[in-house]
Formats: structure tokens, C-alpha cells, sequence
């Protein structure tokens, strides 16, 4: 049987979809951040990678990752609420981590809600970790935690915070920092 889950790199159309599913799912109680301008930027720019999922045909999610030389950083992943616990999600970030590999990416970083236990269940069961937390993340509401993996697995090192060169560690370090 052919797999239902179908991933593809996001076309500028698809800006409003995945800024309304960024809203409804990832950024309610917050300011929303993520309008469709800006997913817009990410899917026209060389060093994001923004894709979409559908589920038998239908819109299922989205994902945006940012890549940088060593490191790349997932800023956004949403399933359809209706459509969650399939394998979309999984599927989408084994697609990217896929990606990233190819490109010589050697750990993937990433921002969950503290309050976020299903997302964070999620990808503690895809392997990531925590390696730190900031407290006021969201808008100066709600706290993040920090989580990490490394795509080489079976190697001795451990993955560390961010290094300080990487641009989100910057940011998301600054005082009263909202994510745009």
C-alpha cells in the first residue's frame, strides 16, 4: 500500500495556509508572529527549507527548518490537530533531518512550550534532548525548553546548547525576545 503521507517543498501559495495552521497551533496566546509574509521570506530563501504535508490528499501540516553550516534549527512544525499521532509529523521531520544530513548538518536544535508535554513526548520519542531552557521565550508568558539531536548518532561527543555563533542561540538569549 502506498504511504498516505505525501511531502513536498512548499510553493509561495501555500504561505496563508501554513501561517493560519502557525496561529492556530503553535502560536495560540501569543502574538502571531508567523503571518504569511513571513513564511513567505522562509520559502523563498536558500538557507530554509519550508515543506507540507498532506494525508490522503488533504493538508496535513507544514515544517520550517533554517540551515546553517554545521547546524540547523527547526523553527515551526504543525500537524492538523484531527490528523496527528499518523505519522505526519514523524515523517516530516525524518524528511528534514534526511536533509540536513545530505547537506553535512550535524545537529538539529529546536524551541518547545514547557507546558507543550505532547510535543515535547513527540520528539523525545524521535530522539531529541534537552540542553537548556529559557524562561520567557514566549512573549515573556511561557518558557522554552531547548532540545537537541544529534544526527550523527554513535559518535563520543555530546551535544551542547547552541554555540554562541549560531544566530537563534543570540536571539533567543536577548531579554524580552519574540520571535518574527
Amino acid at each position: 500500500m502506498k504511504d498516505p503521507v505525501r511531502i513536498e517543498i512548499a510553493r509561495p501559495a501555500d504561505a496563508p495556509a501554513i501561517a493560519q495552521m502557525s496561529r492556530d497551533l503553535i502560536e495560540y496566546s501569543l502574538p502571531w508572529s508567523w503571518q504569511a509574509p513571513r513564511v513567505l521570506r522562509h520559502v523563498q530563501r536558500d538557507e530554509s527549507t519550508v515543506i507540507t504535508s498532506r494525508w490522503r490528499g488533504e493538508f496535513a501540516g507544514f515544517a520550517i527548518m533554517r540551515f546553517g553550516v554545521e547546524e540547523a534549527h527547526l523553527d515551526l512544525l504543525a500537524v492538523h490537530s484531527r490528523l496527528q499521532r499518523r505519522g505526519v509529523g514523524a515523517a516530516m521531520l525524518r524528511w528534514l533531518e534526511d536533509s540536513a544530513r545530505v547537506a553535512g548538518t550535524s545537529v538539529v536544535h529546536l524551541e518547545v512550550r514547557e507546558t507543550n508535554h505532547g510535543g515535547r513526548a513527540f520528539y523525545r520519542r524521535l530522539g531529541y534532548r534537552r540542553v537548556g531552557r529559557v524562561p520567557g521565550y514566549y512573549c515573556n508568558r511561557e518558557a522554552a525548553l531547548c532540545l537537541a539531536r544529534d544526527l550523527w548518532e554513535g559518535r563520543d561527543a555530546q551535544i551542547a546548547p547552541a554555540p554562541r555563533s549560531s544566530p537563534w542561540t543570540a536571539l533567543i538569549a536577548a531579554p524580552g525576545f519574540i520571535p518574527r
